[in-house]
């Protein structure tokens, strides 16, 4: 279901409504906010079209892979903010480290395990195309 123009209308309303509540030191979070609903509509109204003219033209689209690792440093700085936050406030300086260790940590691991998918998914084509599998 697509959205109308209304109701980006009423999350734009929203926006502005809550930028006056929290102030302008969360002017940031709340634009890209606002921009990542944006997008995420466009993708999906982008990949329906898609979807429609290779169905039109007789080959079967593919699902795309919902992947978490192009979203999650965007994710990780914005918890970030909180989180130093509670750690420099609890701990000082230690806790502060130990959150940034913590976000820096989760975000190799994702890379990690993205790159190793990726390097899988060569290989298996690789593999294939020599006749191997």
């Amino acid at each position: 279901m697509e959205p109308s123009r209304t109701d980006l209308h009423k999350d734009l309303e929203a926006a502005v409504q809550t930028r006056k509540e929290l102030g302008s030191e969360y002017e940031a979070e709340i634009v890209d906010s606002f921009l990542a609903r944006i997008d995420a509509q466009l993708d999906a109204r982008v990949e329906r079209r898609v979807a429609e003219r290779l169905t039109e033209s007789g080959r079967a689209p593919r699902r795309p892979e919902r992947s978490f690792a192009p979203r999650l440093p965007i994710i990780s700085l914005a918890l970030a903010i909180p989180l130093s936050g509670v750690g420099a406030g609890v701990s000082g300086l230690p806790g502060l480290l130990v959150v940034w260790t913590g976000i820096v940590g989760v975000n190799i691991a994702a890379s990690l395990g993205e790159w190793r998918e990726r390097r899988e998914e060569r290989e298996a084509r690789r593999r294939r195309r020599d006749g191997w599998d």
